[in-house]
């Protein structure tokens, strides 16, 4: 079955994420995911208040940008995250927009090496290893977690060019395609992942999550339109669905018929009420998926 998700905008201010996780856990929903958005909310103190504020829901962080930070400190936090609650976090981690890297001094010659050596790391981290690695921007001298997961954790990488997507197929455990991403795109990128996989030799299942636009009311269809013009505009039509909960529900399918996993359906930024966006999903959209 396909797992469903909603994305709880970083528009929505820290002290109402506490509503949003009692929404989307009263609601049914699988998953809440949240982002790690220059310059809103971080996605480590986000995840928390909603994880603590539920019993149920799986929350994704998608995604923490590797330049902003260190592999250690994220390792002990998400660590602790996964301790606390454990099954119930994806950590999805991507080179971050460049832009928002260089506004704060982070930026990086090669996102590539950067992403590669710290999945590296924090996989060694996280199962518990001490780590010794003198790479291009990752070093760490017999770095061990004191309170490492009590279970290997499902990593989840950002990815959409060529390369980033065979890296996560060889590296991650999921890969998370961006809003941008059409049916054909989805089938398009298992593929590449395969191919990372390959290399590898890994044979356990890989996780792929695509986010999709979404709209419901009465003037959806022009919401749509005018957020997919928004978002530079490089947003094939087909990415994107807007009408009632059937409608939706079917764009679903098509999403998971081309190779999709899971379904996450983002609001567009102008939503006229982003909590109920995510009670309707989970109380609407996800009983027509059983």
């Amino acid at each position: 079955m396909t797992v469903l998700g909603a994305v709880s905008l970083p528009q929505i201010s820290p002290e109402h994420v506490a509503a949003v996780a009692a929404v989307a856990e009263d609601s049914g929903l699988d998953e809440l995911w949240l982002w790690e958005d220059c310059f809103w909310g971080g996605g480590i103190a986000t995840a928390a208040t909603v994880l603590a504020r539920t019993e149920r829901i799986r929350v994704g962080i998608g995604v923490m940008p590797v330049p902003l930070r260190n592999v250690a400190l994220t390792a002990m936090e998400v660590a602790a995250l996964l301790r606390l609650h454990p099954g119930r976090v994806i950590p999805g981690f991507g080179h971050g927009v460049q832009d928002w890297m260089g506004q704060v001094g982070a930026r990086v010659e090669s996102p590539m090496t950067l992403l590669r050596e710290y999945l590296g790391a924090l996989r060694g981290l996280l199962n518990g290893e001490k780590v010794n690695t003198t790479g291009r921007y990752v070093r760490l001298d017999d770095v061990a977690l004191d309170w490492p997961p009590t279970a290997p954790p499902l990593l989840a990488a950002a990815a959409t060019g060529p390369q980033t997507l065979r890296l996560s197929g060889e590296l991650a455990d999921a890969t998370i395609l961006t809003s941008r991403t059409t049916p054909d795109g989805v089938r398009a990128a298992r593929t590449l992942i395969d191919e990372g996989r390959a290399k590898a030799e890994r044979t356990e299942p890989h996780r792929v999550i695509v986010y999709l636009l979404a709209a419901t009311g009465p003037d959806a269809a022009d919401r749509l339109a005018a957020a997919q013009q928004r978002n530079a505009g490089d947003h094939p039509p087909e990415a994107g669905v807007a009408g009632d909960a059937e409608a939706i529900a079917d764009a679903v399918r098509h999403f998971a018929a081309a190779g999709a996993d899971t379904v996450v359906l983002e609001p567009t930024d102008d939503d006229p009420d982003l909590i109920e966006f995510v009670r309707f999903i989970g109380a609407e959209v996800r009983p027509l998926l059983n």
